[in-house]
This record gives C-alpha cells, structure tokens and sequence, in this order.
C-alpha cells in the first residue's frame, strides 16, 4: 500500500525565509459576506491573497538564480524530470550548526543507511534543523551545511536532484557558498526549506516537488512530497 508523506513547510505570515528574501505575507482579500449580494440563491465565495519570494517557502532553485549567464533557464523552462524520481534520504543530523558535512561523512551517512545510492536519484539531507528549530530565529542560522568535498560527492555519485530541512545547502557560516557554486557549474538544482525528513530518513520512496510554473522566476514554490510503498 502507498503512502504520501507531505515534505513541505506551512505557509503563513511570520514564515522564516532566507535573510533578505521577500517575506511571506498571507491576507484576506474577499470574505463571504463581502460577495453574497453580487449573486442569487444565497452563493458566496471567499478568497486569500498570498505575497511570497520565488525562493522564499519550500521550494526548488532554478539555474537562473544560481548563473547569471543570461541562458541560464529559469523554473519555467526547466524541464519535468528534475523535480520527479527515484530518491534517498541520509541522515546528517548528528553533525553541529556552523560545520560542514564532508565527503567521508556522506559516505558514512550512505552505509549507515542501510539503502543503496543508483545513478540519477534525488538525495534529501536530514539536518533535524527544521525538526529542531522551525518558527524560530535559529533557524536561519544554526545549522550546518555542505563543505566543498560534500558538494562534489553529489556530483561524484551521479545525483540529479538534492535537498535540505535548511534555508541553504551551504554552511551558514560560508562566504563562498561552494554548494551553490557546484551547481552553478554543473546546472544541478537543489530544494531548501523541506520538512519531515525524519519521516524518510534511512528509506527509499519516489520524490514529487513540481514547482510552481512562473514565468521567468529564478525559483519555484513547491508543495513537496514523499510516495512512499509500504
């Protein structure tokens, strides 16, 4: 039987988003008593108004946020596959905010698992962050991230598509940002913000995060989630 895990932060107003992002805002536009005399019969509608960054929620970068080659594709023209597939969950939780998480220690995190890494799986990376610390300040900068090795072993292995239970694959702490600079190489995407990846860890399942389709936008807001075969 399948199960659906839902690997997506709420959206709401407060929302913790990456230093300098567009803050989420969430409003009410239309209410049911404001649209009850435009019909007959007693019909009413409500509606709500959302603001968010393209990279604001949970949700997956587009090669235009991480290249400024002006051929970079954005979320729009990047294709299906990417955010669709095959994937793993490690778990790195064990390891400090403000340090990175190295090439040995996904070798590790991957024999620990007790799941086999194929070519082409997308790898989800299981801080405990969001577990630990969501709702609060903290969350944007008590974490670690991806060292330089860590960032090319994602390569080394063949991975198509990543994600993070962080604002940022990369050590808070960097100012090089070697995760994002790989993928800038490389044109590999990765997801930010994910949530429930304790429910995954240590197990293989099909990831679903289709973004948004927004038209020219350098990210794209995802309800993402886990298919899990029990």
């Amino acid at each position: 039987m399948s199960r659906l895990i839902d690997l997506s932060q709420n959206i709401y107003n407060g929302m913790k988003v990456y230093p300098g992002h567009l803050k989420s805002v969430v409003f009410e536009h239309v209410t049911h008593e404001e649209t009850v005399s435009r019909f007959e019969g007693g019909f009413s509608f409500q509606t709500t108004g959302i603001m968010i960054n393209d990279n604001g929620p949970t949700h997956v970068d587009s090669f235009s946020h991480l290249d400024p080659d002006p051929d970079a594709e954005t979320i729009d023209q990047m294709p299906l596959e990417l955010f669709f597939g095959p994937a793993i969950c490690l778990d790195v939780s064990r390891h400090a905010p403000h340090t990175d998480i190295n090439a040995e220690d996904l070798d590790e995190a991957l024999a620990n698992s007790g799941v086999e890494l194929h070519d082409g799986d997308i790898v989800l990376f299981y801080t405990g962050t969001w577990n630990r610390l969501q709702g609060t300040k903290e969350y944007l900068t008590d974490f670690p991230g991806l060292g330089e090795s860590g960032a090319e072993w994602i390569v080394d292995k063949g991975v198509k598509t990543f994600g993070v239970d962080t604002p940022t694959p990369d050590n808070p702490t960097s100012k090089t940002y070697p995760v994002h600079m790989m993928c800038r190489r490389v044109h590999k995407t990765h997801y930010e913000n994910l949530a429930n990846l304790d429910q995954v860890v240590n197990q293989r399942f099909t990831f679903i995060g289709l973004p948004l389709k927004t038209v020219g936008a350098h990210g794209g807001p995802t309800r993402a989630a886990a298919l899990l075969d029990d």
